[in-house]
């Protein structure tokens, strides 16, 4: 897949097949995730790899019943839980890295994802303290997000996106660069 077909075709999946995700598939979106940029190369970002139903079943009992994802995390063949360590990253400015670090982590290994035909849903909307014990991360950890992964049963309709000339200034706040 071509990487602009990637970007403008990646969507949130929330139902899933039971088919299961091949190892040498995983690892090729692990390894994509390894690969993400970081703050001084800190590489902060650890993923747990959770197949077991009753794992999963935890991990979904960390969500609010108003988050769609619940049902997706609990049935999916795999949840990925993405956690960092702030300690490890940087901080400037009172702005904390290891959330931006864990992120680019966590897009490339969903468009690898979608490269290989499986999809995921970024999850922030949980108890991380519910969360935590499914997979016994260490207190010096936070959980950043949770997604899972598998063949999408389904492809959702693309979801309205603001025009560049909304998001995008030319020099000064509010000039847009393209109208």
């Amino acid at each position: 897949m071509e990487l602009y077909e990637a970007l403008e075709g990646r969507r949130s999946i929330r139902k899933y097949t039971a088919d299961p995700v091949p190892d040498e598939t995983l690892q090729k979106l692990l390894n994509a995730a390894r690969m993400a940029p970081s703050w001084k190369n800190s590489q902060c970002w650890r993923f747990i790899v959770v197949r077991e139903q009753s794992r999963k079943q935890k991990l979904a009992a960390s969500l609010p019943d108003v988050n769609p994802c619940k049902r997706a995390i609990a049935e999916a063949p795999v949840v990925l839980v993405l956690c960092a360590d702030p300690q490890t990253s940087g901080r400037q400015d009172g702005k904390d890295y290891y959330l931006l670090d864990a992120g680019l982590a966590m897009q490339q290994l969903m468009l690898a994802a979608h490269a290989e035909g499986l999809g995921t849903c970024w999850v922030a909307l949980f108890n991380e303290a519910a969360a935590r014990p499914a997979c016994n991360i260490p207190e010096s950890y936070r959980i950043v997000a949770l997604t899972p992964l598998g063949v999408p049963a389904h492809r959702p309709s693309p979801r309205p996106r603001k025009e560049l000339g909304e998001i995008v200034f030319n020099e000064v706040w509010g000039n847009p660069l393209y109208k």
